[in-house]
């Protein structure tokens, strides 16, 4: 038997590869073609279509990387195809990986109508069906030779990632270019055997059903004549009818296929790409919506949906039709698939605000499930976000690419920072890229770990990542496997109505709470340092852009800059996205994105500077703008005043060639190597630094992953350090009241400024890296003198807590995690903070002493600069400049301060007048992110705060300008945000808030 079933597994295998899928396409004759090379950047579809091309041959080397190429094709169908089906089979030089990752194609009609993408798994265009013969063809193909960037084994450094270093070399080899016979019947009996071949393969090798599929599967074979497939291809079909027919056992496991072509919105190409990414993939997707009636296409992204009415109002028609069909669904309700560990608390409400208000502008569709198939880990913040934006399902797939742990449900409530649940599917097919072979839907319903209590799970059905999408064998597949034996059962679903069903049958489900950590990509919240300090700069900007043009607006009349802030949120929306974000896209991807911060930047300071004026008036009066929630100096939070004097701050050499800072509040010394040896509080009689250790310390690491170069560092990292220790110079800081510290080490130089602020209790540390190194990863350390078992870090709208120690393998894994603008660790009674202006990934590890004594250091290390080599094979190389704070006896509202201090600092001017906040808030613990003017342009105040410190409070939000109502909104400023109601009180408004609760309030003026 055993060999029976080898014999007939190898001879499906060869027939189907030599005969019948060649078969497919009986008689073919070639098209005549010639090409336009775009020169430059992409051209408009009109001017592709008007240029004059010149002939090409088949088989000519044709697209330098980057480039456009506009190629017309030509032919007639000959008269002796009359009533067959014709296709055109247009190969521009594909290889056999997925879509989206090579060159790719957008077919016109003449008068510019586009028909559908190529690319290789999608390399047809449907002519006649049936043709009369003798019928003209003529057809535009707007190529791109994206250059092949990927390469698994391994990843090797390429200068394809940047048209500047990518040269003109041509990519790639016209193919075929022909019209060709379609042979349905030939094409339907392949699918058959694919089906029952793979099935068979998935059954156990003693159950019944697979012999009867073998069985049939050799009758089929002995029923083709090789020579004569067409000919005998119904005969065939007709052995296999009975198997296919056999239903599904009652108890199969269910899966609900959504058509799906997860599009990174940038990666191994740039912005301007994706555009015509998404082009491609619509115009197949409303095809196939047309000619499939079961067929239910899903997409994300409102930032991609808004590139198609842009760029494409062609295609946009058809898929306005789509949508109103209800066959092509608008999904996850975001402006992209963004990152969710290091977009700020306001970034992150943004990223619902805009996609979903995209969604019902466009379509009046309210999205109730968030959708991020590929993010990299979840912030334990996010589920609070999720519902306050009104929606209430997660879905998932990257947590099983974790590598230490495997996660114990697939559907389950998920409970974040505050307490809120949403309900959460991670598909069991372990792919967002499901093809509907019969591996992945046999390993959906064996890895399925809710068996008993929960029977259906969600398939993300289509080539993704570059685009491409479902295509027209993943349909029929699907269709002899909606009721098949042996088989899961599939069907064509809505991701509304698979989580609707998925909740009514598991009402009750486990609980997870906390972050969902992925056990992989941790180096994503270090790579590329500019593009995550262009983020957290612009995220703050907002802040100050909004606040102060709302106070304007509300005390001047000053012209709130609607139009202009939108456009900004949604393009730092844009680059949170999942793989810029993280520091993991080609080498253009980030060059542009720096250029963009940096012109966000100069537009938002316009924008403060502007309403600055209109609120201080002209005069001489100094005076500092405060954008930070807490006051500081006499400044009060929101408002401008003239600061209180700071006190002194000391430096005096010592004995030994260090030096000595001291104001009264701290007392610093920093030793001859330019190291921190002592932080000294004397209020509580306390050393902050551990024993015999030094903070400020910088330690290099080799940084060589086994795999996923600027995604990943591995733990074995750690193995092997580098303590930069010697110094160039240690001398007096400009100011004369600062220490100065200059290293060089390999073919970089370091720059740091240690200073004690007058009337602070905080050490700053300035850093300048001119970094030259490569494979390599830099930390910057501090060693202290505390025992905690956990700490604090901070995410959106709170903090989560991690364990110091590595008790399970769970602990361990999390060798490297995500804080926004602080850590902090505690004893009862006293802590410290470690605070950032624009670093996300750090380590918190504990120590026994040197010497064995008793008790442990706990060392919190800031990760500065990686140096991988792919996608970009000059990451960070160049300049840097960092900000950190060590924060000594601070609490956990110290550290919420100073993390917002050190983002936000003070704006000098002159005016003529003092500027009182426009909202005030009498609780230290509750913070507010955001006052803006209402997107509607009603002129209403809108203000956004949350619980800070992880307690209950109650809070006085006071106005300052007369309040005629106060509403609860949610993100989107809609009546019907959760929590207990506000007691208003003329412009007083009384709040009482849960630990971590956000809560959104429109005010209305009078």
């Amino acid at each position: 038997m055993h060999d029976d079933r080898t014999l007939v597994e190898a001879r499906l295998r060869r027939v189907l590869d030599e005969r019948i899928r060649p078969a497919v396409y009986p008689e073919s004759v070639p098209l005549e073609v010639a090409v336009w090379h775009a020169p430059g950047e992409p051209v408009p579809v009109a001017e592709g279509l008007a240029a004059e091309p010149e002939p090409i041959r088949v088989g000519t080397r044709w697209g330098a990387p980057w480039g456009t190429s506009w190629f017309r094709v030509t032919g007639t169908v000959p008269e002796e195809w009359a009533g067959r089906t014709v296709e055109a089979l247009l190969d521009l030089g594909f290889d056999e990986n997925m879509p989206g990752f090579q060159c790719e194609g957008l077919v016109y009609r003449p008068d510019g109508t586009p028909v559908k993408g190529l690319n290789p798994r999608n390399q047809w265009v449907r002519v006649g069906a049936p043709a009369e013969g003798g019928e003209k063809v003529c057809l535009h193909i707007e190529a791109a030779s994206n250059p092949v960037i990927l390469d698994y084994h391994p990843f090797r450094p390429t200068p394809l990632g940047d048209p500047d270093t990518a040269g003109h070399e041509p990519q790639y080899s016209l193919t075929r270019m022909d019209l060709a016979v379609f042979d349905e019947t030939v094409w339907q009996l392949v699918l058959d055997l694919e089906v029952l071949g793979e099935l068979m393969a998935e059954l156990p090798v003693d159950a019944a059903r697979r012999w009867d599929l073998l069985r049939a599967v050799e009758r089929a074979l002995d029923a083709v004549d090789l020579q004569d497939v067409g000919g005998t291809a119904a005969r065939a079909r007709a052995q296999l009818s009975e198997v296919l027919a056999a239903p599904a056992v009652p108890s199969a496991h269910r899966i609900s296929a959504v058509g799906h072509a997860h599009i990174d919105s940038a990666w191994l190409w740039p912005l301007r790409e994706t555009v015509r990414k998404v082009a491609r993939t619509t115009s197949n997707m409303t095809a196939l919506v047309e000619d499939e009636p079961e067929f239910v296409f899903a997409m994300s992204q409102a930032q991609q949906w808004a590139w198609v009415k842009e760029h494409r109002p062609e295609v946009w028609a058809r898929v306005k039709k789509a949508v109103a069909d209800g066959r092509f669904v608008p999904a996850g309700g975001m402006w992209v698939e963004s990152d969710t560990n290091m977009p700020g608390s306001e970034a992150m409400a943004r990223q619902f605000v805009h996609g979903k208000r995209f969604f019902l502008d466009e379509f009046g569709i309210e999205n109730e499930e968030a959708w991020l198939p590929d993010t990299f880990g979840f912030a334990a913040g996010l589920p609070q976000i999720i519902k306050a934006a009104g929606s209430k399902w997660l879905l998932t797939q990257k947590i099983s690419w974790s590598q230490t742990n495997v996660f114990p449900h697939h559907t389950f409530r998920w409970e974040g920072i505050d307490g809120t649940r949403i309900f959460t599917h991670f598909p069991p097919v372990d792919t967002y890229n499901c093809s509907m072979k019969g591996a992945e839907i046999a390993h959906a319903a064996r890895n399925f770990k809710d068996k008993g209590r929960a029977w259906h799970s969600l398939a993300p059905t289509g080539w993704g990542d570059g685009g491409g999408g479902t295509t027209r064998e993943m349909i029929a597949k699907a269709a002899r496997l909606r009721d098949l034996e042996g088989s899961a059962t599939v069907v064509w679903e809505t991701p509304r109505a698979f989580f609707e069903q998925a909740e009514a049958e598991y009402p009750e489900p486990p609980v997870w709470v906390g972050e969902l950590y992925l056990e992989l990509h941790r180096a994503t919240l270090t790579s590329q340092a500019k593009t995550k300090q262009g983020n957290r700069r612009s995220e703050h900007l907002l802040r100050e852009a909004e606040l102060w043009a709302a106070t304007a607006a509300v005390r001047t009349g000053f012209a709130y800059p609607y139009e202009e802030l939108d456009r900004i949120w949604k393009t730092v929306l844009l680059h949170q996205f999942h793989d810029i974000l993280p520091g993991s896209s080609i080498a253009w991807v980030h060059r542009e994105a720096r250029a963009t911060y940096e012109r966000l930047a100069g537009e938002l300071t316009a924008v403060i500077e502007a309403a600055q004026r209109a609120l201080a008036g002209q005069g001489a009066v100094p005076l500092v703008f405060n954008a930070a929630p807490h006051a500081r100096h006499g400044v009060p939070a929101g408002g401008a005043a003239t600061p209180d004097v700071p006190r002194w701050t000391t430096r005096t050499g010592t004995a030994d060639g260090g030096h000595l800072l001291d104001n009264g509040l701290l007392r610093i010394t920093v030793d001859a190597r330019g190291l921190v040896v002592s932080v000294y509080d004397p209020a509580a009689d306390r050393e902050t630094i551990a024993p015999g250790q030094a903070a400020g310390l910088l330690q290099l690491h080799p940084d060589f992953p086994n795999m996923w170069d600027a995604w990943d560092v591995d733990s074995f990292y750690r193995n092997t350090v580098t303590d930069l220790t010697d110094a160039d110079s240690v001398g007096a800081g400009e100011d004369g009241a600062s220490v100065r510290v200059v290293r060089s080490f390999g073919d970089s130089r370091v720059t740091q400024v240690l200073s004690l602020p007058p009337g602070e209790r905080r050490l700053l540390i300035d850093t300048e890296v001119d970094w030259r190194e490569t494979e390599k990863f830099l930390k910057l350390a501090f060693p202290l003198d505390l025992h905690a078992e956990r700490y604090a870090s901070e995410t959106q709208f709170g903090h989560v807590f991690r364990p110091t120690h590595t008790n399970t393998s769970w602990e361990a894994a999390k060798f490297e995690a995500c804080n926004h603008r602080f850590v902090h660790l505690a004893e009862p009674g006293w802590g410290v903070a470690v605070v950032n202006d624009s670093t996300y990934g750090h380590d918190v590890t504990r120590t026994v002493r040197a010497g064995g004594d008793r008790g442990t250091t706990t060392t919190v290390r800031v990760s500065l600069l990686r140096a991988p080599r792919f996608p970009d094979p000059e990451t960070d190389q160049g300049v840097h400049r960092f900000r950190h704070a060590l924060v000594p006896g601070a609490s956990i509202a110290d550290a919420v301060r100073e993390g917002w201090r050190i983002n936000l600092p003070e704006r000098h001017a002159t005016g003529a007048r003092e500027v009182a906040p426009l909202i005030t808030v009498d609780h230290a613990a509750v913070v507010i992110t955001a006052v803006k003017l209402a997107d509607d342009g009603s002129g209403d105040v809108v203000v956004r705060f949350h619980e800070a410190e992880g307690g209950r409070a109650r809070a006085t939000l006071t106005a300052d300008f007369e309040v005629a109502d106060v509403t609860v909104t949610d993100l989107l400023e809609r009546p019907g945000g959760e929590g207990e109601p506000p007691v208003r009180d003329g412009a007083r408004i009384t709040v009482r808030l849960r630990p971590f609760e956000l809560m959104t309030l429109r005010l209305r003026r009078g």
